[in-house]
Order: C-alpha cells, then structure tokens, then sequence
C-alpha cells in the first residue's frame, strides 16, 4: 500500500461507512447527510467520488460487488479491507490523541484586525455576536430534539462539540467588544490614532506609516533584535 496523507477527514467518514458495512458511494453519501455527518465534515459528490478513487487505489477499500437498479447505471459496492481498517483505527487515534495547530478564518481576521477602523470592527463584531447566538440556539435545539427522539448523547458529540466552541467564541467576543468600547483592550488608543492621522480614503501613507512605526520603536526601547 502506498503511503498516505491525511488531510481529508472524508476519507476517514467513507472507512467508517464501510466498516459498517459495503455500500455503494452514493448510498455513503446519503448515509452521511441522513447523520448530519455533512456539518462536520465538507462533502460533495465530487470529492466523495475522488476520495473513493484514491482510497480503493491505496488499497484501503475495494470492490465487494455490483448492483443495479432499474435502467439506471450500474454500481460498484465497496468494502473496508483490512488494511482499511487499520488506517481508519490509527488515523482516529492521531485526531483523538494529539492537539494539532489548525488556522480559523476569525482567527486570521483577528490578526489583521486594525486594518479596520475601530468603530467599523465594533459593528462587525456586534452582528458577529447575533449570528453566533443565533446559530446557538439552533445548535441546542437540533441537539434538544435528538435527545427527543432518543438518539444517544454519544452520537451527537460532534453537536456538543460545535456549541462549547460557539459559546467560546460568543465570550471572546463580547468581551474584545466591550474592552473596545471602554478602552481598556492594550492598543487600541494607537489603533484609533493610526485611523485618525494614517489612514486616508482607505489606504495608509507609506511616508507617515514609517514615521509613526520609527516613533513607537523608539518609544519602546529600539526595534527588536534580528
């Protein structure tokens, strides 16, 4: 078997499906969304399909079967290998075990936020906060409803999961808009100071940016070392 990369968690939701039990791709596919398996995981027919490809080239899955049904074309049933499910096995354990760095879109916005003039970050940040309260609240009454019908806390911890998250970012941002508000988020008087002299018609003077940045070295002592 050749080596693998993984870095499609798809991947590792078909060698589940299959290690369930041989299904054809688009009765995955089908099964995954029925799971609501899709909010976790990104899919698509069209990479489901690739990612079958690759999988049964690997050597993790292969053809168990044929089947057909009506005048529509003909399927290829798959199945887990043995080596499939090692990697499914071994892949989970990496994901479950070892903290990895991963890169949040508001993570990179956050890093770049002066960009923004200070009040056009705070009304971003407001409607940021309704949005996540909002798909909070969706988040605990689609688990709410779940647990309604029976469904096991243990397959729904991928909800939980997504609402701690949410909570977590709801504080996080509540808080850096409040500190914004009143002032005491360290910077943001240089922040609301680069909009008001460095900043004109949307783009900063590179003359005025280099002077300013020369004065807050200095005021800190020189620029770091190399």
């Amino acid at each position: 078997m050749a080596p693998r990369t993984r870095n499609n968690p798809l991947a590792l939701a078909v060698l589940v499906q299959l290690w369930e039990r041989p299904m054809h791709p688009y009765e995955i596919s089908m099964t995954l969304r029925e799971r609501r398996k899709e909010e976790s995981v990104r899919l698509n027919f069209g990479s489901l399909y690739s990612v079958v490809e690759s999988l049964e080239k690997h050597g993790l899955i292969e053809a168990a079967s044929t089947e057909r049904d009506g005048n529509r074309p003909t399927r290829t049933v798959y199945r887990v290998t043995d080596a499939g499910v090692t990697e499914a096995i071994d892949w989970l354990t990496d994901l479950v075990r070892d903290p990895v760095k991963e890169f949040p879109q508001f993570e990179a916005a956050l890093s770049f936020l002066p960009v923004l003039a200070p009040d056009d970050a705070l009304r971003l940040l407001r409607i940021r906060t309704e949005a996540l309260r909002m798909n909070l609240t969706a988040n605990d009454a689609t688990r709410e409803a779940a647990r309604a019908q029976g469904l096991p806390e243990l397959f729904e911890l991928e909800g939980a999961y997504e609402a701690a998250m949410q909570r977590a970012e709801l504080a996080f941002v509540e808080d850096l808009t409040s500190r914004i508000v009143n002032g005491t988020l360290a910077g943001v008087d240089l922040w609301r100071q680069l909009h008001d002299t460095l900043v004109h018609d949307g783009r900063v003077d590179p003359d005025e940016m280099a002077k300013a940045v020369a004065e807050l070295e200095a005021a800190m002592g020189g620029p770091p070392a190399s």
